[in-house]
């Protein structure tokens, strides 16, 4: 494809965004921007979900992982169902119960105003970090294919790319984000349909018979019992996929935002169990493209592998057709994911750090809210630029990337120790002991080969949540909750 045609495709794609933009942005205020007026069809919520939950990152690395993994990832994603079911029945009924606008307003009616600040930072933190990652892994992609040639700088690229998020996102939010995912999903699962059907046919494969090439390929092995010890052994990746999918979407305001659009509990419950299904088959497809492009390229002696796997493939030998639907699918995965991630995190600031609901006139919320939207917007080119320009190395990048995971940590001893005990605790100290269990579990984890034989992966999550937990504990006070949340 010519720079000019990619140009062009980028260009209706966002024309066809900001269109819907138009059509759902029509008088909106902060109800429609953070509740999306409790109006969205569970359905579309339901669907729109998955493309927020597999970002660019998830688009490019889940067919990379293949060759080294094999469909061990498949045990992670049986984990995220059991943990979709504690969100549908324990997390979303006290959401809705407690009319929440922002999900950790129940940290402050639970514990206090300390621990609400702290839960809601981490997210921020935590937010901020991951969606710069992901967006600057696709901005390089743009820039490599396109931007390079037309003479554009890194920087632009990336004003650019958050200036079109905002512009679409400014007026009603999350009312159109429920809307614009749903598209942008649409596009990302046709273009894995598009790239299996072309390397199928490269293969000589056809309808009938693709599934039995996928199931009867030694690369499709699922189940890992033999090494406990070991990062993909299945107890410890269904045990952490439980987890994650709890934290990750029942603790992160980007994603259960989404879910409080929804009319009632009822809608909201039947989105969760049906995204829940959907989600699981998308992530058996995407395995599914990993390896039968793993398979073309060992065939065709192509050195492509890990996260390079699907872009080379699809950029030099699949041709013209599935480029352009590659090119469609990886900023739909990505836009998605930020579109809703800035809209969450102007809401969690405006809400959990600035309180405008307590302290301003429905007007004067308005007015700040916008305000907040541009400053998250400008705080994420600064921090993806910084990816570029600054720490350049790409090893600190994804490290960083990482240890944003472990703030979801401490969300999970917070609301574990809220949920399941009925103790109060010193509110005050609650942030030390939140500040604390990330750099625990890091220490833990970078020597737990060398001082227990036993590497955690996923699972640092739980011991980062039980040491949480662990320090709440320390920290309780004698008095008991005598409400009920």
């Amino acid at each position: 494809m010519s720079a000019t045609q990619i140009l062009l495709l980028i260009a209706a794609y966002f024309g066809v965004l900001i269109l819907i933009s138009y059509f759902t942005g029509r008088k909106s205020g902060n109800d429609a921007f953070f509740k999306g007026n409790k109006q969205s069809p569970w359905y579309v919520v339901a669907f729109g979900m998955i493309g927020a939950s597999l970002s660019g990152v998830t688009f490019i690395s889940v067919p990379g992982w293949i060759e080294a993994s094999h469909f061990s990832y498949m045990q992670v994603v049986l984990g995220y169902i059991v943990g979709y079911l504690v969100i549908g029945t324990v997390l979303l009924p006290l959401y809705y119960k407690l009319n929440l606008t922002s999900i950790y307003t129940y940290l402050d009616e639970r514990f206090g105003n300390y621990s609400y600040k702290t839960g809601a930072s981490f997210f921020l933190i935590s937010r901020v970090i991951g969606a710069s990652f992901r967006l600057f892994l696709v901005a390089n992609v743009l820039q490599i294919i396109l931007f390079d040639e037309l003479g554009v700088e890194f920087w632009q690229t990336v004003t650019i790319t958050v200036l079109l998020i905002w512009l679409y996102t400014f007026k009603s939010g999350i009312k159109t984000i429920v809307w614009t995912d749903t598209l942008q999903t649409l596009f990302m699962l046709t273009a894995v349909g598009v790239a299996i059907y072309f390397v199928s046919d490269e293969l000589g494969l056809n309808g009938s018979n693709v599934l039995t090439f996928i199931l009867d390929s030694d690369l499709s092995k699922t189940f890992f019992f033999d090494d406990f010890k070991s990062g993909n052994y299945f107890w410890k990746q269904f045990i952490s996929g439980a987890f994650i999918a709890i934290v990750m979407t029942g603790l992160d305001q980007d994603m259960m935002q989404k879910n409080l659009t929804c009319k009632t509990l009822k809608d909201a419950q039947k989105n969760m169990f049906w995204f829940t299904l959907v989600l699981t088959i998308v992530n058996f497809v995407f395995l599914s493209l990993g390896l039968l492009l793993t398979v073309y390229a060992q065939k065709n002696g192509i050195d492509a592998h890990k996260d390079d796997l699907f872009p080379i493939l699809a950029k030099n030998h699949l041709g013209v057709g599935v480029f352009a639907f590659f090119l469609l699918g990886l900023i739909a995965a990505a836009y998605s994911s930020a579109d809703s991630a800035l809209t969450s995190l102007t809401t969690s600031f405006s809400i959990d750090i600035l309180d405008i609901e307590k302290k301003h006139t429905p007007e004067k919320q308005v007015k700040i809210r916008k305000r907040i939207h541009i400053l998250i917007s400008f705080i994420l080119i600064l921090v993806i630029v910084a990816f570029k320009y600054i720490i350049k190395d790409a090893s600190v990048i994804a490290k960083l990337f990482v240890f944003a995971g472990y703030t979801y940590g401490p969300l999970l001893g917070l609301y574990a120790f809220g949920l399941f005990t009925k103790w109060q605790v010193r509110d005050k100290i609650v942030p030390i002991i939140a500040i604390l269990s990330p750099i625990l579990s890091y220490i833990i984890s970078v020597n737990s080969l060398k001082w227990f034989g036993f590497e955690f992966g996923f699972f640092i999550l739980i011991l980062n949540g039980f040491i949480t937990f662990l320090g709440l504990l320390i920290i309780r006070k004698k008095e008991i909750l005598n409400t009920d949340l």
